[in-house]
């Protein structure tokens, strides 16, 4: 890693209380992508709210997958735009105000989303998840004044880890108190909108107390529209500078498609393809936040040392291994008991599985994001990582309609491969990424431009 001049001074690590501020955001959100998009809430739209209309749930999933890539769609839409406004103004804790209560507020209505009515579900998915969508790219736009590049790691990690603490405790409530996701217990299981709501709505309010707005507003002399679409134009002509950041960039959009899938499909494809017993489905919830928990803060102390670049390249390859291992665990299962007598049940060999794709979840996650960090002047921070929302999202656009449609013509268990294709792709694209230079290119931006 090149060692920073002295002309261009570091940042100064932010004070502990302002990192947890940040971080604690993090562990407010994920009661919402945990239990409305990944573990809860998504298997009560399939099976309950949709239901298996003699298709084996393949219209259901389609319609799952659309909602989400909708909403993903409008961030690619609106993420950049929104970033410039917010460099431009100094306003990053007003966007994110924004997002935050916009979340809570649809998430909570999903309440009202009963079996049938399908298309309330839907309009409620797309526009919480946008906005909540949205709050990931602000809160990440605060990470580059919160240190100097070398512990950016270990701050993004500790984010990462404490927010997969808050889905523990927060799926761990609605597992034991709410139950499962059936049309039996639905009128217990659908509390865990205004539950997810709620949680969000009073840990989160750290963040906006002790994490700190920095850089001073420009004054308008035209409307923020035009401000806006100038600056997104300048970013983009400048994007030649950030040689190393385009290229990134494209490899997370690999990356990420394969990880919209998995947040998005893994519970669905235990209940339709493994056909897992409630208690696994419980102990697997646990298993994966514990395992991502540790990879994202073990990772972060490791990606400061080795890299963030190689870091992220070795999550990538546990992501590989960790799909090849969910298409074939029926398959490794039953050979298991012909060729060695083990008396295993698929639902339980997934449960080692779901080791192996915690550990990538967490680690790639909090790589990637801390990398965009090291590439981004201070100055146009909000707006990188607004383009780092932005291949996020259209990464979701891409990797759930292309599965949805993939599985609609051939099953959920042949189309998770798509995934593996995806992380072998993004490895590719990331062997031309250079690290030195790209943190080179961003402190080259502000010796010129000032911090």
């Amino acid at each position: 890693m090149s060692p920073i001049p002295a002309a261009v001074p570091t940042t100064p690590r932010a004070s502990r209380r302002e990192i947890l501020g940040w971080a604690m955001f993090d562990f407010a959100n994920q009661a919402y992508t945990l239990l409305i998009i990944t573990v809860v809430f998504g298997e009560l739209f399939t099976t309950v709210i949709v239901g298996d209309r003699g298709d084996g749930y393949r219209l259901a999933n389609f319609l799952w997958s659309l909602a989400l890539a909708v909403s993903y769609l409008l961030v690619v839409v609106t993420g950049p735009l929104c970033g410039a406004v917010m460099d431009y103004q100094a306003a990053k804790k007003g966007f994110l105000f924004v997002s935050y209560l916009a979340t809570v507020a649809t998430t909570a209505m999903l309440y009202f989303v009963a079996p049938g009515y399908v298309v309330l579900g839907l309009l409620l998915i797309v526009v919480s998840n946008y906005a909540y969508s949205m709050g990931e790219s602000f809160i990440a736009a605060f990470l580059p004044d919160l240190g100097p590049p070398e512990d950016l790691g270990k701050i993004s990690g500790f984010g990462w880890a404490l927010g997969y603490v808050g889905g523990l405790f927060a799926a761990g409530f609605t597992l034991v108190v709410l139950g499962e996701a059936t049309a039996e217990n639905f009128e217990r299981i659908r509390w865990v909108g205004p539950f997810a709501a709620g949680f969000f709505l009073v840990t989160a309010i750290p963040t906006f107390l002790w994490v700190k707005e920095r850089g001073t507003p420009q004054p308008p002399g035209k409307p923020y529209r035009e401000i806006a679409l100038e600056r997104v134009a300048t970013t983009l002509h400048e994007l030649r500078r950030f040689r190393d950041l385009g290229i990134f960039l494209v490899s997370l959009l690999f990356s990420m498609a394969g990880v919209y899938i998995i947040i998005a499909f893994a519970f669905i494809y235990g209940a339709q393809v493994i056909g897992w017993d409630e208690s696994v489905r419980n102990i697997m919830f646990i298993i994966v936040q514990i395992t991502a928990a540790v990879g994202a803060l073990g990772f972060g102390f490791i990606q400061d040392r080795i890299g963030t670049r190689v870091t992220y390249l070795f999550t990538l390859g546990l992501w590989v291994a960790a799909i090849l291992a969910i298409w074939a665990t029926p398959e490794v299962t039953a050979f298991l008991h012909a060729r060695f007598g083990l008396d295993w049940e698929a639902q339980h060999l997934f449960l080692v599985v779901g080791c192996l794709a915690g550990l990538s979840l967490g680690s790639s996650q909090s790589a990637s994001r801390a990398l965009v960090g090291l590439f981004s002047p201070s100055r146009k921070a909000a707006e990188f990582f607004g383009f780092w929302g932005l291949a996020n999202k259209l990464a979701g656009v891409i990797g759930i309609i292309g599965l949805g449609l993939l599985q609609s013509l051939v099953g959920l268990k042949a189309s998770i491969l798509l995934c593996a294709v995806l992380f072998v792709i993004a490895i590719l694209v990331c062997l031309f990424v250079d690290q030195a230079r790209g943190q080179q290119a961003a402190r080259d931006w502000e010796a010129r431009n000032g911090r």
